[in-house]
Formats: structure tokens, C-alpha cells, sequence
């Protein structure tokens, strides 16, 4: 019977069960590793890289790599913090990211990793600016690709879950984008209770649900007063609470 093991993280042990990566078993032990192209429930697709880790001194993506007992995973220092702040600053320069006047501000993930990383002004990289056409020809969404990150949570929302297959790749390398499978969204069978559509997939502005932005006043939203992954690192604070043993009750 296949059996637990143990790797560390930053020098910390964490436990890990056979078939987990090195992400879910960090989820677990309240490890957070930062990511956006990965959601719970979704299938890993590894393509956002900013869950890179080194393992054993090389860099790998937490989210697609098996955990393995004894690896050495470099997690949270400064030269893997720093891959990530370059892939970060790279999404904001390749789209459209106003961040003031666009409705996902506070619950965006994008924005709420670049406040984690530290990423307050822009940088060396040249703005790309693309001129994509938004798609507001559905009666309950509308699509603004000029925002999206390529994450293709959507895509695997729709195919995995939905079963519709609503969304995916066009183009190939600076011009790949999101299409729909139809002329426009309105003429495919999206619905606006797709969990496609929900805020919990798409992590930008790019998929709006009309009727429903600004609905969060500022003060809560979502990340208005915890950081992105605070729900993990809470488990790992609530594991710590667990083991610690009350003097009183000691003496019982």
C-alpha cells in the first residue's frame, strides 16, 4: 500500500501523499505557493510559470510537478520571488491592465499577486497596448481579451466542467488570444451560469458578467484587506495552533 513521504520546503517538512504535486501537497500543509494559472478544481496546466520553484536547484512549476520524498524545494527566496515579479510585470505590459477603472480591481489576481510580489510602478518592459475588439454581443457576458493573461482557466471551465468547449487558444505566439467557438459569444451556447463564467475562474477582467460590476464597494472586496493566499496560510497557522499544547492541560 502506497504510503506517505516527506520533502522540505525553505527547510521546512512537509508531507506529501503519492500522486500529489508539489503544489497540492504544500496546499495541504498551509505552504503557500503563489500561481494564476491554476485554480482549484481545474485540471494543472502549468503555463503561467509563476508557481516556479526550484527543486533540487532546478526550476520547476509547483503545479504540474510530482512531489517526490526527499526533494529540496526552494520556495520563498529571493532569486525565485524575483522569477516571479519579471512573469508578473511581463502579464501587466503584454495587456490592457487599468487597474482604476476596471470593475475586477479588488477581486483581480493579477493585481492582488503584484501587491504580494511587491510590484508598485511599472518597469523597463515596453507596453505592448493591443487593440483587440471586445464582445458584448451576449445578452449576460461580455468578453475583453485585451485583458486576458492566457491563463485558460475559462478553456478548461467549459471543456471539463460545462462540457461545452466554449473557449480556446487562436492564434500561435505574440498574436495568440482567446476565441469563442462561434462568429461571437452570442451565437455559441455560453450561458451566464456556466461555472465558466463565474468569478472564480476567470482571475483578470477579461470575462464580465453585465449588470454585475463595481457590485463590491471599496473596503470588500476581495483582497481589499487579505492578501492573495491568506486562506492557505492559514491552515499552515491553524496546524501550528493544533500541535501546541496547552501548559494547563499538560499538567491534567
Amino acid at each position: 500500500m502506497s504510503t506517505e513521504f516527506e520533502f522540505t520546503v525553505d527547510g521546512e517538512t512537509v508531507v506529501a501523499k503519492p500522486g500529489q504535486t508539489i503544489m497540492d501537497a504544500c496546499d495541504d500543509a498551509g505552504v503557500y505557493i503563489p500561481r494564476l494559472c491554476d485554480v482549484e478544481g481545474l485540471v494543472p496546466q502549468g503555463s503561467c510559470r509563476v508557481c516556479t520553484v526550484k527543486v533540487n536547484g532546478r526550476t520547476a512549476a509547483a503545479c504540474t510537478q510530482p512531489a517526490e520524498p526527499g526533494v529540496v524545494v526552494e520556495n520563498d527566496t529571493s532569486q525565485v520571488q524575483g522569477y516571479r515579479r519579471d512573469l508578473v510585470r511581463m502579464l501587466f505590459h503584454e495587456g490592457n491592465h487599468l487597474c482604476p477603472i476596471c470593475e475586477a480591481s479588488g477581486r483581480c489576481e493579477l493585481q492582488a499577486m503584484a501587491y504580494r510580489l511587491g510590484i508598485s510602478q511599472d518597469s523597463l518592459y515596453p507596453y505592448l497596448q493591443p487593440v483587440r475588439p471586445v464582445d458584448a454581443s451576449h445578452p449576460d457576458i461580455a468578453l475583453d481579451t485585451n485583458r486576458c493573461i492566457l491563463c485558460g482557466r475559462c478553456i478548461r471551465a467549459s471543456r471539463d466542467v460545462d462540457g461545452k468547449n466554449i473557449f480556446e487558444y487562436v492564434g500561435r505566439g505574440i498574436h495568440k488570444r482567446i476565441g469563442v467557438n462561434a462568429e461571437n459569444l452570442a451565437a455559441s451556447n455560453a450561458s451566464i451560469d456556466d461555472y465558466a463564467m463565474s468569478l472564480e475562474v476567470c482571475p483578470v477582467g477579461c470575462i464580465i458578467r453585465k449588470r454585475e460590476g463595481f457590485f463590491a464597494p471599496i473596503g470588500q472586496r476581495q483582497f481589499d484587506n487579505q492578501p492573495i493566499g491568506w486562506k492557505i496560510e492559514a491552515r499552515h497557522k491553524n496546524r501550528i495552533a493544533v500541535h501546541q499544547i496547552d501548559p494547563s492541560e499538560e499538567q491534567s
